[in-house]
């Protein structure tokens, strides 16, 4: 199979399985993803403090439905986790409709989909469900059954690490939280997966982490725990993926501090590649990527996206379905990460060791090896740029932007100069 057949096969495996901030489903899901990479998880007990926050008490769930007189489900769990309104308490109760309908969730403008719902801080029960099945309900009273626990637990979450070259990291983070939601963000822990057996197959130069974790709690979690190293400069650099694999336009959301180098980074692969894309200026709102770039941490930590949360009709509903992913999408969406993270390992900055006039490069065979090729004198200009740049201050990317060169010709040049003494990083 190809990389994004690969990548669709993994999200049918993790489709049907009940996901919340917490719980057996959170464990499920990691356990298929330690198939494809190692994991190493952790479990953080209830009550922990995390920054301002607090480790819940664990939610589990094992049946739920609404059923008629008849003992007809008419609104089932085992049909779809989105049934359930999400950390729902346990409930056991006989009720007329005109009662139940308070607890009963809808999309109207969109009558044959289910919504998702969530109630993770404070006690309640509901279900979710069409209105066209609310619609067809008659008058009369019902059997709610609700068999679920919230006990003191843990909050799971895990990290696969490739190691580079160098101690300095590269976090990039995939939210693990919601239950049957194709695209949000099955697809974001399958493109983070095929991505981290990418970098695996050679040595990058920075280290790699990637965190498979609960949106918000479980940034927040992670953050409170690594808070030291973070603070001391370990992560470098971030990326947050999240509804990676439907059919829309590349979107890359900027970190909050607007021009950390992954900015300038994704920005310069996006408009390189001519793919349709967006670039969107931060705000304070989304995924994780306003945990890591709260103002304590401000790391430069970006998102990528295709088409990014609440910009689509389907987000948070059952229709975000497996019909809504692509192979093709995810596989597109993987080819940016690589494309992005293989400019970001090479965007070095050089000191030019020859920097009075010109160096002779013919006779250290610089222009004899470029002889044949057909873009001989593109490589020739970019050797140039890159001793003129080579000042400690500017890195690869900075030339390529400014010579209008493909960076991967301006950093063969480097590598180039570089065996030849010419320039020391």
């Amino acid at each position: 199979m190809s990389a994004g057949e690969e990548m669709y096969t993994l999200v049918e495996r993790l489709y049907p399985l009940c996901r919340s901030i917490t719980g057996d489903g959170v464990r499920a899901t990691l356990d298929i993803v330690g198939e494809y990479i190692p994991l190493r998880v952790h479990e953080v007990p209830t009550g922990t403090r995390v920054l301002d926050w607090t480790v819940p008490q664990e939610w589990n769930i094992r049946d739920a439905y609404v059923a008629d007189a008849s003992g007809r489900r008419v609104v089932d769990f085992a049909a779809s986790s989105l049934h359930v309104l999400g950390y729902s308490v346990p409930v056991s109760a006989t009720m007329p409709l005109s009662e139940l309908r308070g607890r009963l969730h809808t999309l109207p403008e969109h009558p044959s989909w289910v919504p998702y719902r969530t109630s993770y801080y404070a006690p309640d029960w509901g279900f979710c469900l069409a209105q066209e099945t609310l619609d067809a309900l008659p008058e009369g009273r019902y059997e709610v059954r609700i068999d679920s626990t919230l006990t003191d637990g843990h909050l799971t979450y895990a990290e696969h690490v490739v190691p580079g070259q160098v101690a300095d990291e590269v976090l990039v983070s995939a939210h693990v939280c919601h239950p049957s939601l194709a695209n949000d963000n099955l697809a974001g822990i399958a493109v983070a997966t095929f991505l981290a057996r990418a970098l695996a197959e050679r040595t990058p130069w920075y280290t790699y982490r990637f965190l498979f974790a609960p949106g918000t709690i479980g940034a927040i979690t992670w953050l409170a725990r690594n808070a030291e190293r973070v603070k001391e400069g370990s992560v470098r650099h971030g990326l947050v993926l999240a509804c990676a694999g439907d059919r829309g336009r590349l979107t890359y959301k900027r970190s909050r501090r607007g021009d950390a180098e992954i900015d300038r980074v994704m920005g310069h692969v996006l408009r390189a590649s001519d793919r349709p894309h967006h670039v969107n200026e931060f705000t304070p709102y989304g995924y994780d990527e306003r945990q890591f770039c709260s103002p304590g941490f401000d790391l430069g930590v970006g998102s990528l996206s295709r088409t990014p949360y609440a910009g689509y009709p389907e987000y948070h509903t059952s229709a975000d379905n497996l019909d809504l992913v692509a192979p093709e999408a995810m596989a597109d969406t993987l080819a940016v990460c690589r494309e992005a993270f293989s400019v970001l390992d090479r965007n070095r900055r050089y000191v030019n060791l020859s920097p009075y006039g010109e160096p002779q490069l013919g006779r250290r065979g610089l222009y004899d090896a470029l002889g044949g090729r057909s873009d001989a004198k593109e490589a020739q200009m970019a050797m140039l740029w890159v001793l003129s740049l080579s000042d400690g201050e500017h890195g690869l990317l900075d030339v390529a932007e400014r010579s209008g060169l493909p960076f991967d010709t301006v950093a063969a040049a480097a590598d180039a100069l570089h065996r030849a003494h010419l320039i020391k990083a």
